[in-house]
């Protein structure tokens, strides 16, 4: 057990204010690596949403990359957040969420996704919840990387008790994944929701460390592979898996369709979405290929540790 925060009630304004400060590391972090652009910069305040769309686009490493923070108040939460709590249905409720994706421009670079959030519901005695996780999603496969991506996620969890990593991990593979290919999306994380386990103070001290461990999981393999050479083979099968992911996140992704039904500005809802993809059809990579290597031993729930 290691929370920064000690509090002893749920509350949003610690959570805001942590996710906040996170949102600014990244975004430093991106703007630093990539030496050529920055994120545009935007807040859009009304009575019932707080947010800060920042979007980085044709960087010099960075395709794009967005790390999107909200606040969101209403009177009846959206239904893609009560389908497995129909007891909430009809409770006012505030939620905080910072949201990233970051698509580089090399085919050798992974994509990486994550997001941290805090729902509460209910007046008086409220109902609350964390959920998020951390995860990548490679176009070609280095051991070495994905080996150091997951036991970073493990050391996160570390503190909480052994039998965290394993959980979040195995609820990564499950979710990440595409039923109708028969495929992970990626090579996983950490996924977890619903967390309220031993008081707020705990749980809000796991969400904080997840959160200080995605760029000492993620900086050091984009800094080894963003500069690699790559070639228009490379390029092609990118833009071809990242169909993968604009399908998942269409088909599947919860964070999506909540902030549909929310009522979310639009562009920040698909802000995750890469810039460039291409369908191919019926694609089937070359035997014994990088390519193939990639569904055949990288695209599989394992144990990297």
């Amino acid at each position: 057990m290691n929370p920064t925060a000690q509090l002893m009630n749920p509350t949003p304004i610690a959570v805001k204010e942590y996710l906040l400060n996170l949102q600014e590391a990244i975004c430093k972090m991106v703007e630093t690596f990539d030496q050529q652009s920055s994120f545009n910069r935007k807040k859009i305040e009304s009575p019932t949403t707080f947010a800060q769309p920042r979007v980085l686009a044709d960087g010099k490493h960075i395709e794009k990359a967005a790390v999107n923070f909200t606040h969101s108040k209403g009177d009846a939460m959206p239904s893609a957040a009560t389908v497995r709590r129909p007891q909430l249905s009809g409770k006012s409720f505030q939620a905080v969420s910072l949201s990233w994706i970051i698509h580089p421009k090399n085919p050798y670079a992974p994509t990486t996704h994550g997001n941290l959030r805090f729902f509460i519901a209910g007046e008086s005695d409220p109902i609350w919840w964390f959920g998020g996780g951390i995860d990548l999603t490679p176009y070609y496969g280095f051991t070495e990387d994905v080996i150091h991506w997951h036991k970073t996620a493990q050391k996160a969890c570390l503190p909480f008790g052994d039998a965290i990593y394993p959980k979040f991990k195995k609820a990564c593979d499950q979710y990440f994944y595409l039923p109708h290919r028969k495929e992970c999306r990626g090579v996983g994380g950490l996924f977890f929701d619903d967390w309220n386990q031993n008081g707020f103070n705990e749980s809000f001290g796991l969400l904080q460390s997840i959160g200080q461990h995605f760029i000492p999981a993620y900086l050091p393999i984009l800094e080894k592979r963003a500069k690699m050479q790559y070639g228009e083979r490379q390029r092609n099968h990118q833009l071809y898996r990242r169909g993968r992911y604009v399908e998942f996140n269409l088909l599947y992704d919860r964070g999506t369709k909540y902030g549909l039904q929310s009522g979310r500005r639009i562009e920040s809802v698909l802000a995750s979405m890469p810039p460039m993809v291409s369908f191919v059809y019926n694609y089937s990579p070359q035997v014994d290929s990088p390519e193939e290597q990639l569904l055949t031993e990288f695209l599989r729930p394992r144990d990297w540790i």
